[in-house]
């Protein structure tokens, strides 16, 4: 079959051989135009992925890397780099006539998704069965050669043994100890850019938060995020992570897709000063907008108040607090309660559907 020929002016050669790389139109069609070598391209400005902007992207030689989760596509041909090549976006003819670019709108290339391998975290979420589960979180940072006491470890070690005792399984997750980039704006880029999985997930297999991922939406019930107090707020390890987490409450934002259910979140809070409310109320807030349930009295804190500067008594007591033991004790068994309630009900005969979730009648 003849192609058919429907060329397009699009601009001066001049003009956009200044510009390695640009998004634009040829009429309603939205287009991804190159000049490398002394020669155009033009193909498709929708990635195969999740139809990032493959114009606002850069080039790695002859390939455009879209710049929301980095696939990489042919900038004349559209065929995916190699061992992708059956990943293809649509690639129009260029010729230039006169000083001016046409495109042949009227020929391009088929756009060809092969199926991928999907990410482990993008599975389902449901609870597998079997008791329940509390997932313990350390933000505190520490030189691991010359390691220190740390207040919040501590009182975290004896909730997460708590927890054990009551028939719980549990897992303690050091920040400190994973390798892990801080988020770096996808969705500053455009809310579909801030993908579940993380975009930094699946782009870069080495990068460890996805321990924390699988313990949140996937494995835990009930977790217990732990940190100092560092200048009146969370420690910086807490918000590294939790910039991460926006990829979870952004599903809800793009999707509808609630991926934290029925799931309870408590938090140990240590500080040499004071500002227990604001570290406390940060923390509320964030995890409820990425969906945690609370129990009465959500949190345990300690610390000497603002005119204490003498660390070494605040080690001590922390270290020999029966009173903050039993404390940790204690927000552990809320936590594991209203997990087993929440766990309970949503598995009742009594629940009934509603608009494709969960409900129990009035």
């Amino acid at each position: 079959m003849a192609e058919k020929e429907d060329w397009v002016d699009i601009g001066g050669a001049e003009e956009l051989a200044a510009t390695p790389l640009k998004s634009g139109r040829a009429r309603t069609i939205a287009i991804a135009i190159s000049f490398k070598d002394g020669e155009f391209g033009a193909v498709s400005n929708a990635c195969n992925h999740v139809g990032g902007p493959l114009g606002d992207g850069s080039l790695d030689g002859d390939y455009i890397r879209c710049p929301w989760h980095g696939w990489k596509f042919h900038r004349r041909s559209g065929i995916g780099e190699p061992g992708f090549e059956q990943d293809c976006v649509p690639a129009f003819p260029v010729k230039v006539e006169n000083g001016r670019v046409l495109v042949n709108v009227g020929a391009p290339s088929r756009r060809m998704k092969a199926p991928h391998e999907p990410h482990p975290l993008a599975r389902k979420v449901e609870r597998a069965p079997g008791p329940l589960r509390l997932a313990g979180v350390s933000t505190t940072a520490m030189d691991v050669t010359n390691p220190r006491f740390s207040g919040s470890d501590h009182l975290l070690d004896h909730a997460l043994a708590a927890a054990a005792q009551h028939g719980a399984e549990t897992r303690l997750i050091r920040l400190n100890d994973l390798k892990f980039r801080a988020c770096e704006g996808y969705y500053s880029k455009s809310a579909n850019a801030c993908t579940w999985p993380c975009s930094i997930t699946q782009m870069d297999a080495s990068d460890e938060l996805d321990r924390v991922y699988e313990a949140f939406v996937h494995w835990a019930d009930a977790i217990i995020v732990a940190s100092p107090i560092r200048w009146g707020t969370a420690s910086s390890l807490y918000f590294k992570m939790a910039e991460r987490m926006n990829c979870i409450q952004n599903q809800i934002t793009i999707q509808n897709r609630m991926l934290i259910r029925n799931k309870v979140a408590g938090f140990i809070i240590v500080g040499g000063q004071d500002n227990v409310q604001m570290v406390a109320g940060q923390m509320l807030g964030f995890f409820a907008e990425l969906g945690f349930i609370f129990p009465q009295f959500p949190y345990i804190a300690h610390s000497r108040g603002w005119s204490r500067e003498d660390m070494e008594n605040n080690v001590a007591i922390v270290r020999s607090s029966k009173e903050l033991a039993d404390g940790a004790h204690m927000l552990a068994k809320r936590l594991l309660d209203l997990a087993a309630h929440l766990i309970a009900r949503d598995e009742s005969p009594a629940v009934i559907e509603r608009g494709g979730r969960k409900a129990h009648p009035v």
